[in-house]
């Protein structure tokens, strides 16, 4: 799989993923102070799941319409790096299979997923 990291996700998530054979572009190394349109319009040209914190991205996808190649919200107020480590790495070894090109919301403790 392929991924567009965000800022507040953090290097630690970043690295894991690289470290674990994922492709990986993080928002960061392109431009940290992107808005989330531009964000998400990289990662539809480049065919990349977005990994985010920000819910914004669910504005945009539902109530602005705008296409995306998947999305992935971790909502993980607090959490330290290497929280969010284990979390992601929970969530690829449980659904990489079914992720891909979805909306995904990971919220106390639970997946949702949601049609392209």
């Amino acid at each position: 799989m392929k991924f567009r990291v965000d800022v507040g996700v953090g290097k630690k998530v970043e690295n894991w993923l690289r470290r674990n054979g994922f492709d990986v572009l993080s928002v960061r190394d392109m431009d940290p102070c992107a808005k989330d349109s531009q964000i998400l319009r990289w990662a539809v040209d480049q065919q990349r799941m977005i990994i985010s914190m920000d819910k914004d991205f669910g504005e945009l996808v539902y109530n602005s319409g705008k296409h995306h190649a998947g999305v992935l919200i971790l909502r993980l107020e607090d959490a330290d790096g290497a929280t969010k480590v284990e979390i992601t790495k929970k969530i690829l070894a449980e659904y990489c299979d079914r992720i891909e090109s979805h909306f995904c919301v990971f919220q106390n403790g639970k997946l949702r997923i949601r049609g392209s």
